[in-house]
């Protein structure tokens, strides 16, 4: 996979000449961006089918929990293996890992929860997305996700899964 990587960054590097750029490049087109990428819109799958799942037969808000849980689980799986190579299983390792990526998507959800809550309850903006196939509640959801994937990317970073 590295191989695929810096063969990519050679290719750029015949086009693009200006060194500075070319780090950006690097570091953006990385395993580590990618992979978080790829999961990320597998844990956003997840996430949507669970919402899907349990949307109309509760409120949009318990729905949204639900859907966070089975999507946090499925995210510090793919996370830990597979994009920050966090190979430790030792319980006091796992225990910390597990407790930060916790706490972080906890934070995230707060924000998801009040976004929600914010441009549904309070702005209508639910009512001004409603499409035929998708609810407005989805589509605002959708919105909101944006913004949490983001955050959910720095924090584990820089704080859960940080190298040594």
């Amino acid at each position: 996979m590295d191989k695929i990587f810096t063969k990519i960054h050679e290719i750029c590097g015949k086009f693009i000449k200006n060194e500075k750029l070319m780090e950006i490049i690097r570091k953006v087109i990385s395993k580590e961006v990618v992979s978080y990428l790829f999961f990320g819109v597998m844990t956003t799958v997840v996430n949507f089918i669970a919402f899907g799942l349990c949307e109309g037969k509760m409120h949009y808000l318990v729905a949204n929990a639900v859907a966070w849980v089975a999507a946090v689980v499925f995210a510090f799986v793919t996370n830990k293996l597979f994009v920050f190579d966090s190979k430790s299983w030792k319980p006091n390792v796992l225990f910390k890992e597990a407790a930060s990526f916790t706490g972080a998507r906890l934070l995230t959800l707060g924000i998801e929860e009040i976004g929600m809550w914010g441009l549904i309850d309070l702005l209508h903006l639910d009512k001004a997305f409603n499409l035929p196939f998708v609810s407005g509640e989805m589509v605002v959801k959708i919105i909101i996700s944006i913004v949490v994937v983001v955050l959910n990317y720095f924090f584990s970073k820089l704080i859960i899964f940080k190298k040594k």
